[in-house]
């Protein structure tokens, strides 16, 4: 293999690094900006969720959703839960929001919502506006987008 040959192999080996790393950051950026105030673990924002196939309590079936109950959570002056239910009445989500995200939605008991379940949590969202104002990440995913101290 030649100098040239060679350089170019590690030219394009530094490119796609640097390609992936930056599309990773972006994700990640995305990510974590678009939940700040409006995102939360699966573990601190749902509680006692249930669905027709039993199981895990965390667990949400994708689909529309009407709000049932608005009450303030228990322990939790910085917290609103809504109750909503599918058509199924089966299919019921318990969901612990932050006060600013709940006030910031104006959201009432009738109004529609959607859960839509990704790779990195579930999605919440008025079903008219169909945009997610609330993300639910996996405790996993959670925990590697929480900000923490760097020391040099």
């Amino acid at each position: 293999m030649s100098i040239s040959s060679s350089c170019r192999m590690v030219f394009v080996a530094g490119a796609l690094a640097g390609s992936l790393a930056a599309h990773a950051d972006s994700f990640v950026s995305s990510a974590s900006s678009a939940g700040s105030a409006s995102s939360g673990s699966i573990s601190d924002s749902l509680n006692g969720s249930s669905n027709s196939s039993g199981g895990d309590k965390r667990k949400v079936a994708d689909g529309e959703y009407r709000i049932i109950q608005i009450a303030a959570t228990p322990d939790r002056a910085d917290r609103t839960r809504i109750t909503m239910q599918a058509n199924d009445p089966q299919q019921r989500i318990v969901l612990d929001l932050p006060q600013i995200t709940f006030d910031k939605q104006q959201l009432a008991v009738g109004d529609a919502l959607y859960a839509q379940n990704r790779a990195y949590g579930i999605e919440f969202g008025r079903s008219d506006k169909h945009q997610p104002f609330y993300l639910v990440l996996a405790d996993e995913w959670y925990g590697e987008l929480a900000s923490r101290p760097v020391s040099l």
